[in-house]
């Protein structure tokens, strides 16, 4: 998907407007997983998760391919958001998202911060996906889809940090939503010439992507209703199918209290907050604990945004609906 020099060049565009993401491995942590865990912390970027890398790169590339561009805008649950309105907003454009009903009342307020108009509209994301397509041509904007090659580039320098740290992993563990943090690992793996096993993580409830893996046919769920509001896709992205169906080891489904226990975990072992997308990996890995017992394993805390509301009632041990 990429050579290793274009990740070379897409890093040293990310370091210019943030530094690179530490990865620890937290002891009381590998207490608990029973494997050496380096834990990859995209929630510790400046809009805390790991889709800022993305903007970044997909708005210095639509602005050097239509200079004359005035604004872009999207869709999302609040991070691809808020890491477009960021860096859309910094080179001097428009930025509009459109998110669901009933999102995030704390990510839609961090995009409003960066810049973004944010607009409500549909049940879920992939209904404010297709009223974002029909708006971009409406208002003369540039449409940001949510997996695009300048995306995933972008997105890409995450795991071209911790390959490069940490060459020796034996598997790696990473949330699928619309697909861009899967891919960007795959890509990376690839052009590094490494072997490691990449395994996608999806909510039980929002498991499009397993459905297509195991089958071979992307598709679409009923719903996808999960306290992982950065994995609840319905509709498999077919772009990023075709990278993960042949790159992906294999894909886990995690249920909604495996999510809540592995947010309570990362609080207790390393005191870093993560949103239920971001805890999805380590519910997968202690899933897996037998699996893995003994190897050297990744696992991406891909973002940290979640409302507080929602964080203590985690905390409380209970699995908001």
């Amino acid at each position: 998907m990429f050579t290793r020099q274009e990740l070379e060049q897409a890093t040293r565009l990310v370091h210019e407007s943030m530094p690179p993401t530490p990865q620890y491995r937290w002891p009381l942590l590998e207490r608990s997983t029973g494997t050496e865990t380096w834990v990859k912390h995209e929630n510790h970027t400046p809009t805390g998760a790991f889709k800022i890398r993305g903007g970044i790169t997909f708005i210095d590339s639509l602005l050097r391919r239509e200079p004359s561009v005035r604004g872009v805008i999207t869709a999302t649950r609040g991070n691809h958001g808020q890491s477009q309105a960021r860096a859309a907003t910094a080179a001097g454009l428009d930025a509009v998202v459109l998110v669901p009903h009933g999102n995030s009342v704390e990510k839609n307020a961090a995009m409003r911060a960066f810049g973004a108009q944010v607009i409500e509209h549909g049940d879920d994301f992939d209904e404010a996906r297709i009223e974002a397509g029909r708006m971009a041509e409406e208002r003369g904007l540039a449409m940001v889809p949510p997996f695009h090659r300048d995306l995933v580039v972008g997105v890409a320098t995450y795991a071209f940090e911790l390959f490069t740290a940490q060459p020796e992993l034996h598997t790696v563990y990473v949330p699928i939503g619309c697909g861009s943090g899967i891919c960007a690992l795959i890509a990376a793996r690839d052009a590094l010439g490494l072997d490691t096993r990449i395994v996608g993580v999806v909510s039980a409830n929002a498991d499009a992507a397993k459905q297509a893996f195991e089958t071979g046919i992307p598709g679409e769920t009923a719903s996808a209703v999960t306290i992982a509001d950065g994995m609840a896709v319905r509709v498999v992205v077919p772009e990023a199918f075709e990278v993960y169906s042949v790159g992906a080891e294999r894909i886990v489904a995690v249920s909604e209290d495996e999510i809540a226990d592995a947010m309570r975990l990362y609080y207790r072992t390393t005191h870093n907050v993560s949103e239920g997308a971001g805890a999805a990996p380590l519910a997968a890995l202690m899933q897996e604990q037998k699996r893995m017992a003994g190897k050297r394993v990744g696992i991406i805390l891909c973002g940290g945004n979640v409302d507080s509301d929602v964080f203590a009632r985690v905390l409380l041990h209970q699995v908001p609906a």
